[in-house]
């Protein structure tokens, strides 16, 4: 299945916002997780976990679903295919793995703290509200440096491909 034009464009343009979004909303989350760990007043610690607790209930995976599909999409609808290029196959990966984290880890995590200040209680432990942001900022800005540097060429997959597609007799170019 190839896209048209048209199609391929404005489907890259939903991963790309979807994508910005998701960085967006995790910038968000490292900024108000710093405030809820350095705050003295219990009222801004918990306007902090509070206003996490909105971005991870309502916008977090619906974004990550979102990138994470339009990326298969279009995968799958252009040249560059899923597994044919080592760049595209380790953010596949890497935006299955942060998607199935903020799922399971980071939006538990944001819950219990947001259900524990609530509560009158102090923050349970702040590395829950830190660590979730900082790794999953750290991997999407890996992801984004990868899709503008395209490193590592092809996979064996992508490699065995482009030899079947070209004419009989010519050899693959010389890499310099």
């Amino acid at each position: 299945m190839k896209l048209d034009r048209p199609a391929r464009r404005a489907l890259l343009a939903v991963h790309v916002v979807a994508s910005a979004s998701w960085l967006g909303l995790t910038l968000g989350l490292l900024a108000l997780g710093t405030t809820a760990n350095t705050s003295a007043p219990a009222a801004a610690v918990e306007a902090s976990v509070r206003t996490m607790k909105l971005f991870a209930d309502l916008l977090l995976l619906p974004v990550a679903f979102l990138t994470l599909l339009s990326g298969l999409v279009l995968s799958l609808g252009t040249p560059w295919g899923l597994a044919r290029h080592r760049w595209v196959w380790t953010k596949f990966w890497l935006t299955l793995a942060t998607t199935t984290a903020t799922a399971f880890a980071l939006r538990p995590g944001v819950d219990a703290a947001a259900t524990a200040v609530a509560a009158g209680h102090p923050l349970p432990d702040g590395g829950d509200v830190l660590m979730g942001p900082v790794v999953s900022l750290s991997a999407y800005v890996f992801m984004t440096v990868l899709s503008i540097l395209k490193p590592w060429g092809p996979t064996r997959r992508g490699r065995r491909l482009r030899a079947a597609a070209r004419p009989p007799g010519t050899a693959e170019p010389a890499r310099g």
